[in-house]
């Protein structure tokens, strides 16, 4: 079965095999709890075994991703989840074309933060950042066996 464009790309939506899940066509999550949520329930539906370490690690990416669009990135501009060969897809798109920026970690006690895209960097099998039509997109794959 062939895979149309997605509801964030022209064209739109996306037909996906059923060995494919992926989060529902509905409008993207406003926090990052709301896309946890679509996370761990796109997770229960995958049938893959996986273990609770698979699960806090996917969730915390997707908690970083869409708080760091939402903080930094001039808010989210899309999400999108899905489940292909044994890996969990989270896409975030924001509005500023800047890149992440890894820092030196800080002087303790000077700084809150900062340690979040270090942390999808450590997590991420793989990790893409492509400029979109005055923004971004970050792309995290995590193998979930």
């Amino acid at each position: 079965m062939g895979r149309s464009r997605g509801n964030d790309e022209p064209g739109g939506p996306t037909t996906r095999p059923r060995t494919s899940p992926s989060t529902p066509a509905a409008p993207h999550p406003e926090s990052a709890a709301d896309a946890r949520r679509q996370v761990a329930a796109l997770l229960q539906r995958t049938g893959l075994p996986w273990n609770a370490r698979v699960v806090t690690d996917a969730l915390m990416v997707t908690t970083e991703l869409v708080t760091n669009a939402i903080r930094h990135g001039g808010g989210l501009a899309a999400f999108h989840a899905d489940v292909h060969e044994g890996a969990l897809r989270v896409s975030v798109a924001d509005h500023n074309p800047q890149p992440p920026i890894t820092r030196a970690a800080p002087p303790a006690g000077s700084r809150i933060g900062g340690y979040g895209w270090p942390l999808v960097q450590s997590l991420a099998a793989h990790l893409t950042v492509t400029p979109r039509g005055g923004g971004k997109l970050i792309t995290a794959d995590l193998k979930l066996g």
